[in-house]
């Protein structure tokens, strides 16, 4: 019987050694802007946060603008949607999928897309794949953009713990002197 070796994805390596790096929320997202369209070959990609609420298209990488710094409300898109479920979203064509704000993507040539939540049990985020044309993209295409949002998951909770333990420290040697 024949071995079968699989190679991790390079683009999902390296964005795995930049997560693991990260210090502050900040340089997760820009890892997440910089890496996630090339591992899962969209058309561009948005990294949304949950801001109480509403989420807030924090940052993006795509071939034309989309919704960077803008917020909505939670119950108004897929994003929140997918945040709020805590499910990835798989919409092959925005136009019949009743948890898509159409008038929001009717000024786009976006046709298609993949919204996965980071964070769990609670989603905190979540990262949208979109493609301009109609696709239903594969399994692994999937996996990979899950897989980087799990990473990303796992950074903020280091970044939070980290942040805790720095508050900590800091209300120690203040109530020391």
């Amino acid at each position: 019987m024949a071995e079968t070796h699989f190679r991790p994805e390079p683009g999902l390596a390296l964005a795995a050694g930049s997560l693991e790096a990260a210090a502050s929320l900040e340089e997760i997202v820009s890892t997440l802007r910089r890496t996630a369209r090339a591992i899962v070959g969209s058309d561009g990609i948005a990294v949304v946060l949950r801001e109480g609420d509403t989420v807030f298209y924090a940052a993006e990488d795509a071939i034309e603008p989309l919704w960077r710094g803008r917020r909505f409300p939670m119950t108004a898109c897929i994003s929140g949607w997918c945040i709020l479920n805590g499910q990835t979203v798989i919409v092959p064509d925005i136009e019949s999928d009743p948890r898509v704000p159409l008038a929001a993507y009717r000024v786009t040539s976006m046709r298609s897309l993949v919204m996965v939540p980071i964070g769990a049990p609670a989603a905190v985020a979540a990262l949208g794949a979109y493609w301009c044309a109609s696709v239903i993209p594969d399994d692994a295409t999937v996996c990979r953009l899950e897989a980087l949002a799990q990473q990303a998951a796992a950074a903020l909770v280091r970044v939070r713990l980290l942040a805790g333990a720095s508050r900590s420290r800091a209300l120690v040697q203040r109530s020391g002197s």
